[in-house]
């Protein structure tokens, strides 16, 4: 099947007692049991799993072409489940990532004996220096967030293998829609499903998806044990929402690749960054001024960190959604106050750019 029809049917069956072709929300904390450990069905406790859990776990599989997945309260969640099983021992990663990863990374995880080496996205050479026998895993996000540098994914995966390390790779700006990580060599893909996936902005979850059986116990083990579960109505809305990824993944490409456009054509603009696909585009502008005017003349877009919502969104990333990233740190990769990100939503193409326009005006 193609997506468009998994994320509609898979792990979306009828409710077997009651025929409801929307399945309920399993909103309980517990579950009755038999006998003493001997639970009715699968389910004992909402923390260790729920059926709302299991149903959008086998959606999100399915979606990337994996066998496993596990659902989380959140993408950081999701990391920091994923970064447990890591334990002690060297991460590479690239170095212009999303602000909440780099925090886990360094201002939690470090003190615990994570040591994360940070390498430039676009250049091969530069992971192939960085991935040694040393290393552990490879941490990869393309395109990356906010510059949306893409990341030859088949090439760092055969690199990381050849040293006996795994990779981890964050999907959440492109989508299972347009990029299958685990078909090009990775062994986990994380996901915000606070995004796309959810589409709404109104949840907060995350996954880890893996072909590894291995790797999924120690996953649901995890979220068990450090209490990273979501509830089952975040799970029931990540559910729902998702059964329109695929059409709202053609508005958002098709009214970003406009919106590049037409900031391409403007005097005060320094640089667009948009990879020719997905719905996020960043901008430079001359100076940090010119920035922040363009910022507040929007109306449509609503100043607010997140992304992959419906409706379209702008954010400075200095300050905002990679403000804890060292500020000489931020500026060397790129990330200083002149820099704007926007999510581009699904709504007309024309209304976006009069309103583009507008702000430039």
């Amino acid at each position: 099947m193609k997506i468009g029809t998994k994320i509609v049917h898979e792990g979306q069956e009828p409710e077997k007692t009651t025929g409801a072709v929307i399945p309920p929300i399993y909103q309980t904390t517990t579950f009755a049991q038999k006998d003493p450990g001997v639970p009715i069905a699968e389910f004992e406790y909402t923390r260790a799993g729920n059926p709302n859990f299991s149903r959008l776990e086998q959606t999100l599989a399915a979606a990337e072409n994996g066998r496993f997945a596990t659902v989380f309260s959140s993408g950081l969640g999701a990391m920091t489940a994923w970064l447990a099983t890591v334990g002690q021992g060297a991460i590479v990663a690239n170095e212009d990532l999303y602000g909440g990863t780099y925090r886990l990374l360094i201002n939690v995880f470090e003190r615990y004996g994570i040591k994360c080496t940070f390498v430039a996205s676009d250049d091969v050479a530069s992971w192939k220096g960085a991935i040694t026998s040393e290393t552990k895993w490879v941490l990869v996000e393309t395109p990356t967030n906010p510059l949306l540098k893409v990341v030859d994914l088949k090439a760092v995966c055969k690199l990381a293998h050849a040293k006996k390390a795994k990779v981890i790779v964050d999907n959440t700006f492109a989508s299972p829609v347009l990029q299958n990580p685990l078909d090009l060599g990775a062994d986990v893909v994380l996901h915000s499903s606070t995004k796309y996936l959810g589409g709404h902005s109104d949840v907060v979850g995350g996954v880890l998806i893996t072909n590894d059986e291995g790797l999924k116990k120690d996953f649901d083990f995890y979220r068990k044990a450090m209490g990273l579960n979501p509830s089952p109505f975040d799970c029931w809305l990540v559910s729902r929402g998702i059964k329109t990824l695929a059409l709202r993944m053609a508005q958002h490409q098709k009214n970003a690749k406009a919106v590049a456009a037409f900031l391409k054509k403007s005097v005060s603009v320094k640089n667009v960054y948009y990879p020719g696909f997905g719905g996020m585009v960043s901008v430079r502008f001359k100076d940090d001024k010119a920035a922040k005017k363009f910022i507040k003349g929007l109306k449509l877009f609503c100043l607010a960190e997140s992304l992959g919502g419906v409706e379209s969104l702008v954010c400075q990333p200095s300050s905002m959604t990679h403000a804890s990233i060292p500020k000489a740190e931020r500026e060397k990769i790129g990330i200083d106050d002149a820099l704007v990100r926007l999510s581009v939503g699904i709504e007309d193409e024309v209304d976006l750019l009069a309103d583009i326009a507008a702000a430039l005006r």
